[in-house]
């Protein structure tokens, strides 16, 4: 059977990361029987989570995922799709996973309140005596990492504006349609319910949260995915 690797739920989501929440969202739309396992981030081809074993066959990253799905099992996501909307549907998973993505990353690291609620939890098996040197030297990497992004550079005020045309593009996209493309779910669904709820957590403070709770379609739109594809996820607490 195939096994997807990955964080385990947490933050009152179906996984820490949403990533693994777009990985495993496309194994569901494919229909395809799958395990979860927690962990194997050691053991991860590219340091990072999701992959998948696919009958011996690894394959690690959300899209590649996706393309390995599509290639062995034949499963076309955007089947429902104009050529003009498959377009526009990649474009807007690459928008979440390029923008989103990275504000709620600085809101759950370099804020010390979101940082203490949920990250410091990663560190739980390092001996105490060195785990403040572990999580400093680690949120330095992350602000590092930020600021090369450029996300890192924008002042509050910047940010913000940024997070409020972003979140209303989404909600101007989606409009009164259950999908954001249409009547049925499509591979861009995976990637917006895994980016636009990872924003949503309840246990952090972000400005991304509060610019998505602007439009009531957004946060209507999480809850009925949620519903339909992770009614078991539990309510997902602090990890």
């Amino acid at each position: 059977m195939l096994t997807l690797y990955t964080f385990g739920p947490a933050f009152g989501l179906p996984d820490a990361s949403p990533f693994v929440v777009k990985a495993e969202m496309l194994l569901k739309l494919a229909g395809l029987p799958y395990r979860t396992r927690r962990g194997g981030l050691r053991r991860a081809p590219k340091g990072k989570l999701p992959y998948i074993d696919d009958d011996g066959e690894i394959v690690a990253d959300s899209t590649l995922i996706r393309l390995h799905i599509e290639r062995k099992y034949g499963f076309d996501f955007d089947a429902a799709l104009t050529p003009g909307q498959r377009g526009a549907a990649w474009m807007f998973e690459k928008a979440l996973e390029d923008h989103f993505y990275w504000h709620v990353v600085q809101a759950r690291w370099c804020d010390d309140e979101n940082f203490d609620r949920g990250p410091a939890s990663f560190f739980r098996s390092i001996p105490w005596p060195v785990r403040p040197m572990a999580q400093a030297l680690i949120r330095r990497k992350v602000r590092k990492t930020l600021h090369g992004q450029g996300t890192g550079r924008y002042q509050p005020e910047e940010q913000r504006h940024l997070l409020a045309r972003g979140a209303q593009a989404a909600a101007q996209l989606l409009g009164d349609q259950p999908y954001f493309f249409g009547d049925r779910p499509c591979g861009a669904d995976a990637t917006a319910f895994g980016f636009i709820s990872s924003a949503m957590s309840p246990d952090f403070r972000q400005p991304l949260r509060d610019e998505i709770e602007n439009h009531p379609n957004l946060t209507a739109y999480v809850a009925r995915m949620r519903r339909e594809f992770f009614p078991d996820a539990g309510d997902g607490g602090s990890a």
